[in-house]
């Protein structure tokens, strides 16, 4: 079934994460924008860099010349659409991608106002699939906005930012995978029960069972075969494809159950493309 979300809702979760992304930048120095993050290839100018191309190509600006024929990270035609705008604008200083960033983001924020929420439940082709909505595709793009502020964030040595409506709106999202991570990229057995427990500002509770095919439930047949609690935003680093330098997939992770087969789906949350 299509995903309705309200579009009042998730406008302002967008426009209050391009506002932060633009704080957390507006006062680094020259070396701070050149710092790796955990994303391959990618510095802090580079991600801030993604998310404009994006924005840019949802505003209908066509994909820059670029040459990324000497990059080896790529995996699919999406990253590679992704890293034409990350290499346009490696030549630019942190202040001209700033820049860039402020104007792209009210442009967009422009446009997504003068949406209503009939646009917004209007079908929509999405990362997640052709069959859903403009406003899912919307909910996706916080998640990967809020995910990118976190790179940075982490990159630069602060913690992260664990606002509780954006914690929920991305835990929502990734929620809707919570099938495919458990039976397919885990590979949980036939007949495991399986209980996720997010602790922190957000707390949830998810709970998957594996009979032909995994799927969320709404409680298991019996105790969990497998559980496992850990903070909210540490799952959605995991979830999230993110290996942060220094932290240990099962860092921060409490185990029940059978702990080979917990450490087994803490090692294949990630999700995303």
């Amino acid at each position: 079934m299509p995903t309705i979300l309200d579009k009042v809702a998730t406008v302002e979760l967008l426009r209050e994460e391009f506002r932060q992304l633009t704080d957390l930048c507006a006062e680094l120095d020259a070396a701070q924008w050149d710092t790796p993050t955990c994303l391959p290839g990618w510095s802090v100018r580079d991600v801030l860099s993604h998310v404009i191309g994006v924005e840019a190509g949802l505003l209908g600006e066509p994909a820059p010349q670029a040459d990324v024929s000497h990059l080896s990270h790529m995996k699919n035609p999406i990253a590679e659409a992704n890293e034409l705008w990350v290499e346009a604008n490696r030549g630019l200083s942190g202040e001209q991608v700033l820049a860039r960033l402020e104007d792209v983001t009210s442009r967009r924020l422009a446009a997504l106002d003068a949406l209503s929420q009939a646009d917004f439940d209007a079908p929509s082709w999405t990362p997640a699939g052709k069959d859903e909505t403009y406003g899912r595709f919307m909910r996706i793009r916080h998640y990967d906005c809020y995910l990118h502020e976190q790179d940075i964030r982490l990159a630069l040595g602060l913690v992260p930012r664990e606002s509780a409506p954006d914690l929920a709106s991305a835990l929502d999202e990734v929620a809707t995978g919570l099938g495919y991570i458990v039976g397919r990229r885990a590979a949980m057995p036939e007949g495991a029960r399986v209980a996720i427990v997010l602790t922190g500002p957000v707390p949830r509770s998810y709970f998957v069972q594996v009979d032909g095919r995994a799927a969320v439930v709404d409680a298991l047949d019996g105790d969990p075969t497998v559980g496992i609690e850990l903070p909210a935003v540490r799952f959605l680093r995991l979830t999230g494809g993110r290996a942060d330098a220094g932290v240990a997939p099962a860092d921060g992770v409490t185990f029940r159950g059978d702990r080979a087969l917990g450490e087994q789906l803490v090692a294949n949350l990630a999700f995303t493309i």
